[in-house]
C-alpha cells in the first residue's frame, strides 16, 4: 500500500505536535498512515478540539483497524463521563463495528498463542490487529458493565476482559520472541508500545486487588505483578509511540487516583509530575493536561493553586461538559478541605443540576456540605436539608446488578433523617471527606488541618454536653474521635490521636448503626503504629480489622486499604525498640 505523505517531514512534524493539520485521504488506507492520523486525532483531543477528532476519523474508521480504535475510543470515553443512555447505546454500536473491523486484520482462524510457533507468519497488520482488537474488547466490557444492570452483564464483560488479557500476554511472547531488523521498525516500536501499555495496566490493575479476590482470579489464569506493571507503563509512557501518552496518563491516574482511593494515600507526585511536565509544554491549554496539573497541586496542599487550574480547566473548553464536572467534584473538595462551605455548595449544587453520574451521592453531599454551614448560610440558599436527605434513597442506582458502595453508604446514613422529628448527622462532610481519603489531602496544610480540629472538638463538646443522648449517641461520639484522631496525627500529635482511636475501639457495645468505624478505626490505628515504627503492632491491628469484621459499609474499599498497608508493611522490621 502506498504511504500518503502531508508534505515535507516538518510539516509532518506539525501535524504530530500541533494537530492543526490532517492526512488527506487516500483509496487506501497502509498501517503507518493509520498510525499517524490516530496520533492527530489523538492531538486534536488533548487541544480540546474533540468533534475535529471524530470528524478525522470518521471517513475511515470501518475501513482502519486504527481509526476504528481511536473513533470508538472517544465515544466510549465519552458515554462512561456523561453516563446517558443515549451515548452508550452510540458508543455500543461503534465498538461492534470497530471489532469487526479489527477482526478483518486478524490472522484467520487462529487466535495468537498457537502462532507462536510460527511467529514469522504473523504479520504487522495481524500483530497490530491483536492489540487494536484486544483494546476494542476491553472499552465493550467497560460500556457492558456500565449498560445492563444484571450478573449475566457481569460475566460477558468479565469474559471480555479474560480474552483481551490472554491476546496480551500473547501479544508479549511475539514481543519477547522477535529479534534483528524487524524490532527496529517503526510499525514494531508502535506494536511495543501498545503491549506495554496493556500488559502494564493489567498487571497493575489486578495488583491493587485484595489477596481474597486475587486468588479467585489467579485459578482462571489472571495474575498482577505491580513492580512489573509499573515498570511497563513507564517504558512505554518513555516511548515514542502512539500510546506513550496513554501510558503516561494510566500512571498519573495511578498516582493521583488509585493510590489515594484504593490505596495508603502514597501516590507518586514526583512521578506524576514528571510524566506531565512534556505535555504541559505541548498542549498548555488542554483540558485533560490542566486537570491534572491542578490535581497534582492539590495534592500538594496548595488548594489556592488547585482551585485557580481547575477554574482555567473549565475556562478551556466548552465541547465536553463532562470535564466541567470532573473539576466541579474537585472544586467542591479543595472548598470543604478549606472549610469555605458556601463556595463547596455552589459546586455541589451544579454537580446535582448538571452531572447524571451519582445523583443520590452529589445530593447527599449536597445537604452534608449545607449541614456544616451557619443556620444564616444555609436560609439563604433556599435549600431544606431534610428534604434532601429524604431524597437521597430514591436516587441510589445499580450497577452491574450491585449497588455503588457509597451510595448505600449515603442512603443508610440519610435514613436518620425519615422519622418526624430527625436526629442530624454529626459532621457529615467531614466524615465523607474521610471516605474519599481526603484527611491525607488536607494532612499535607497544618492550617487547614488545624481548622478541621477545631470544627470537630466543637461537635465533641456538644456531645459531651447532650443532656438527652439519642440512639445515635454512641455511633456519634465515635465518628468524632476518630475524625479528631486523624486530624492529631495529621499534626504529629501521635500519642493524643492514638489516644483517640483506642478510646473509639473501647466504645465498640456503644455503636449500634456505624459499625464501620471499628474496622477503619483499626485499620488508622495500624497506620499510626507503622509511622511510629512498630511494624508488628501495625501489622496486628490491620489484620484484625481484615480477619475479624465484615458486612459493614465500604468494607471493599478498606479491604484494597488493607492490602496496599500490609504489602508496604513486607519486608520491613519485624520491631523496632
Amino acid at each position: 500500500m502506498a504511504h500518503v505523505s502531508n508534505g515535507t517531514p516538518a510539516e509532518e512534524e506539525d501535524c504530530f505536535e500541533d494537530a492543526f493539520d490532517r492526512i488527506p485521504a487516500t483509496c487506501q488506507m497502509d498501517l503507518h498512515t493509520a498510525i499517524q492520523e490516530t496520533q492527530c486525532a489523538l492531538n486534536l483531543v488533548l487541544n480540546n478540539k474533540f468533534s475535529e477528532a471524530l470528524d478525522l476519523l470518521k471517513p475511515w474508521w470501518r475501513d482502519s483497524m486504527y481509526h476504528a480504535l481511536g473513533y470508538s475510543s472517544i465515544l466510549v470515553m465519552q458515554a462512561t463521563m456523561t453516563f446517558e443512555q443515549r451515548d452508550i447505546q452510540t458508543a455500543m454500536g461503534v465498538i461492534k463495528e470497530a471489532l469487526s473491523t479489527c477482526q478483518r486484520f486478524r490472522k484467520r482462524n487462529s487466535m495468537v498463542g498457537a502462532l507462536l510457533s510460527k511467529q514469522t507468519n504473523l504479520q504487522e497488520q495481524e500483530m497490530h490487529a491483536e492489540l487494536c482488537y484486544a483494546e476494542c474488547l476491553l472499552q465493550k466490557a467497560t460500556l457492558t458493565f456500565v449498560q445492563d444492570e444484571n450478573m449475566i452483564s457481569f460475566i460477558k464483560g468479565g469474559m471480555k476482559i479474560r480474552t483481551a488479557h490472554q491476546i496480551y500476554k500473547d501479544c508479549q511472547n511475539v514481543l519477547s520472541a522477535s529479534r534483528g531488523a524487524d524490532s527496529q521498525s517503526d510499525a514494531f516500536r508502535q506494536f511495543e508500545g501498545g503491549v506495554k501499555l496493556g500488559v502494564g495496566s493489567f498487571n497493575l490493575m489486578l495488583s491493587l486487588l485484595p489477596q481474597r479476590i486475587l486468588r479467585l482470579l489467579e485459578f482462571i489464569g489472571f495474575s498482577g505483578n505491580r513492580s512489573f506493571g509499573l515498570s511497563q507503563l513507564r517504558e512505554g509512557a518513555s516511548s515514542h509511540s502512539l500510546r506513550s501518552i496513554l501510558s503516561a496518563l494510566t500512571l498519573l491516574f495511578y498516582n493521583t487516583y488509585v493510590s489515594l482511593i484504593l490505596g495508603t494515600g502514597e501516590g507518586n507526585l514526583e512521578e506524576a509530575e514528571a510524566l506531565l511536565e512534556p505535555y504541559r509544554h505541548k498542549y498548555p491549554k488542554g483540558a485533560i493536561i490542566l486537570f491534572y496539573s491542578a490535581r497534582i497541586s492539590n495534592l500538594r496542599g496548595h488548594f489556592e493553586k488547585a482551585v485557580s487550574r481547575f477554574e482555567e480547566c473549565v475556562q478551556s473548553q466548552t465541547e465536553w461538559r463532562q470535564i466541567h464536572h470532573l473539576c466541579y467534584w474537585e472544586l467542591m473538595w479543595t472548598h470543604s478541605f478549606r472549610q469555605e462551605w458556601v463556595q463547596a455548595y455552589h459546586y455541589a449544587r451544579l454537580l446535582c443540576e448538571e452531572s447524571r453520574w451519582s445523583k443520590a451521592i452529589y445530593v447527599y453531599q449536597k445537604a452534608a456540605i449545607l449541614s456544616m454551614m451557619t443556620q444564616e448560610e444555609a436560609q439563604k440558599t433556599g435549600e431544606n436539608i431534610v428534604e434532601l436527605f429524604r431524597q437521597v434513597e430514591g436516587l441510589k442506582q445499580r450497577l452491574a446488578g450491585k449497588s455503588i458502595p457509597t451510595e448505600k453508604f449515603a442512603v443508610r446514613k440519610s435514613r436518620r433523617y425519615k422519622s418526624a422529628s430527625p436526629v442530624p448527622l454529626v459532621v457529615p462532610a467531614l466524615e465523607m471527606m474521610y471516605v474519599w481519603n481526603g484527611f491525607t489531602i488536607v494532612g499535607k496544610r497544618a492550617d487547614c488541618t488545624e481548622a478541621l480540629l477545631v470544627t470537630i472538638e466543637k461537635e465533641e463538646e456538644k456531645l459531651r454536653d447532650d443532656a438527652e443522648p439519642s440512639e445515635f449517641h454512641g455511633d456519634d461520639s465515635c465518628l468524632v474521635q476518630m475524625l479528631k484522631g486523624l486530624c492529631l496525627k495529621h499534626l504529629g500529635r501521635l500519642l493524643q490521636a492514638e489516644l483517640c482511636f483506642t478510646q473509639v475501639l473501647s466504645s465498640e457495645r456503644r455503636i449500634r448503626y456505624d459499625h464501620y468505624l471499628i474496622p477503619f478505626t483499626l485499620y488508622e490505628l495500624g497506620l499510626l503504629y507503622k509511622q511510629q515504627g512498630d511494624f508488628a503492632k501495625a501489622a496486628t491491628y490491620i489484620e484484625n480489622a481484615k480477619t475479624n469484621y465484615k458486612d459493614y459499609s465500604m468494607e471493599s474499599r478498606l479491604h484494597f486499604r488493607i492490602h496496599a498497608a500490609l504489602k508496604s508493611l513486607k519486608g520491613s522490621p519485624v520491631s523496632t525498640p
